[in-house]
Order: C-alpha cells, then structure tokens, then sequence
C-alpha cells in the first residue's frame, strides 16, 4: 500500500517465522519515494517506466475486512452528496489510490442512487482488479458504474475533479507529504465536493498482554513513518488545517482496527511489517526486535494477543454556496 498505512518493513533476520513475507507492506525500500499516481486534467495517460507494485494484492485483500469493520459507521449518514454537474444523472465518486477497491466495496452499497464510481491508481494491475470486483448496485438497487484512470497527485486540480459529488480514499493521507496534502484540499475545494479519508494513521497501537518493547517499536515506526518527508501520523492534523483553511467544515471519526484471534492472520503479517519498519529505522533494534517479533508472533498463533491499531477517518464538507459551513 503506499496508500496503507499499517504493515511495512523489511525482514528481522532470525528463523523463518520472524521475517516480513511479502505482501505485509510497500514493495519498496526507504531510500525510494513514490506519489500515488492519478490522471492528469487532460485525462492523459503518463507516459513513465514501469515501477513494481508498492503494495501486494494479498496484503490489501487481507486488511479489507478489518477495514471495513473500523471505519466509522456514521459516515455514510453524515455525507452530504448529490448529483454535481450531471442535472438528474448518478453521484460521482473519485476513489484516490484505490487498490483492489476496497473503498467502493464498502460505501456504494451504502450510498442510495445511481452512481459512477472513477478510480485512480497508478497501478494498472490493481485498477483492473478493482473494475471488475466493483459492487453493481447502491443501497436502494440503483445501478453502479465504474471507469479507470491512472496520473499524478501533483497535477490533481479542480479541473480534473469537475462534476464530482465525492471525493474519496483510505489510507493515503499518512503516505503524502504536506505539499501533496494541500494539493488534494485545492482540487476539492475548487470542485466544491465533501471528501471523505479513511484509516489514516494515528500513530497508537495497543497490544495485550503488554510489553516493554511495545513503545520503543511503536516510536521507531512512527519516526519511520515520517521520513522523507511523508505526514505519517501527522497527516490527520495536516489535512485538518488545509481543508479548515479552504473553507471546508471538518469532522474527525476514530476508526480503531480492533484484532484478536479470529484476525491472526492478518495479524502477524501486520506485526512483521510494523517490527521491520522500526529496524528499518533503528537497526540497533535488530536484536532485540527479533525475539520480540517472535514472542509476539508466538502468542498470535496461540490466540492470546489482542492489538488495537488506532486510525481516523476524516471528513471535509465544503462551505454551502453562498453561505457559511
């Protein structure tokens, strides 16, 4: 995922057990630095080298259900979307960084009305995965169409958003800079349209039993997190301020994943990628953190481990026209 924010790293060296196996995290290393990439204004396809996949398709389909179950349930109600330049035509839906899909998958079934979902990517693979596993219909059986695009979040604009109802991503706020975070809010409020983000990152994990080592990873992943620039935890404060500045009123929901036995699975690649990020970022860890991963993973195998990894779902609904949010 560069658009995820919860499993990255690199392997912990020490047994089989204790490494990061791919799919936990962004296929790449952290001296590389990579945009999510979405069409242009023109609707151009861009024209560059073709770059290995940040994230694996089984990691995305792994944290789905988890997704879906944390994100905050009053969003949906909260929204205020409506047909936008298309007079009596279908909602208009812009998933940012979408992967597989999973965004769509879960908020066109609970959106009433027609809808015509655009998703962007700048992974082909993952676009045409997301085309086809699209949901068909909206909350009241209306139909649900979609359509592909691939660019550059630095050349998003206002243009390029024209006739959105909704503007919409999940976990890519933590993996933006400032720069790209201030980007995002000038193209939705030239567009006029409410934007929802989910699951950014909020920089709080809680594991039970506890141990302590538990801080010290946690910090090193933070500190990882913010490198090269990128929001990290930050990123909700960031988008707070930057959508507040350009008008917008904005509404901050938790949305915890909440794992236990029945998510072990998902679990142990997450603390993989979670441990290695902070070797990534603190070698002199590497000790320690091996025998710490395997303990943890130890304890995940046998249903004794409970984590919690604290996201925050945001929204940003424009200033009525003509008068204030």
């Amino acid at each position: 995922m560069r658009r995820g924010s919860t499993g990255w790293g690199t392997a912990v060296p020490g047994d089989g057990s204790a490494r990061v196996v791919a799919g936990a995290g962004p296929v790449r290393s952290s001296g590389g630095r990579d945009t999510v990439r979405l069409r242009g204004a023109g609707g151009e396809e861009p024209q560059e080298p073709q770059e290995p996949p940040r994230y694996a398709p089984e990691w995305l389909r792994l944290r789905e259900g988890a997704d879906a179950a944390a994100r905050a349930r009053e969003l949906p109600g909260a929204l205020r979307v409506r047909p936008a330049g298309r007079t009596g035509g279908p909602l208009v839906v812009h998933d940012l960084g979408c992967g597989t899909g999973s965004m769509g998958r879960w908020l066109a079934p609970r959106l009433p009305g027609a809808q015509h979902w655009i998703l962007h990517d700048r992974d082909p693979g993952l676009l045409r995965f997301a085309a086809m596993a699209a949901p068909r219909a909206a909350a009241d059986g209306s139909p649900v169409t979609v359509e592909t695009r691939r660019g550059d979040i630095a050349r998003l604009t206002p243009e390029a958003l024209a006739g959105a109802s909704l503007v919409t991503a999940s976990a890519l706020l933590d993996v933006l800079t400032r720069a790209e975070v201030e980007t995002l809010a000038d193209a939705c409020a030239g567009a006029g349209c409410p934007a929802l983000f989910t699951l950014s990152v909020a920089g709080r994990v809680e594991l039970t039993p506890a141990d302590p080592l538990d801080t010290v990873v946690t910090e090193a992943f933070n500190a990882h997190q913010r490198r090269a620039g990128l929001l990290g935890p930050d990123a909700v404060t960031v988008a707070r301020e930057a959508f507040a500045g350009r008008g917008a009123t904005v509404r901050a929901y938790p949305s915890p994943w909440r794992l236990g036995p029945q998510e072990a699975a998902l679990t142990g690649q997450w603390l993989r990628g979670w441990v290695g990020a902070a070797v990534e970022q603190r070698p002199e860890l590497r000790g320690p953190a091996e025998r710490y991963l395997t303990a943890r993973l130890a304890a995940c195998a046998a249903g004794t481990l409970r984590v919690t990894v604290h996201h925050t779902d945001l929204l940003a609904l424009p200033r009525p026209t003509g008068g204030p949010a």
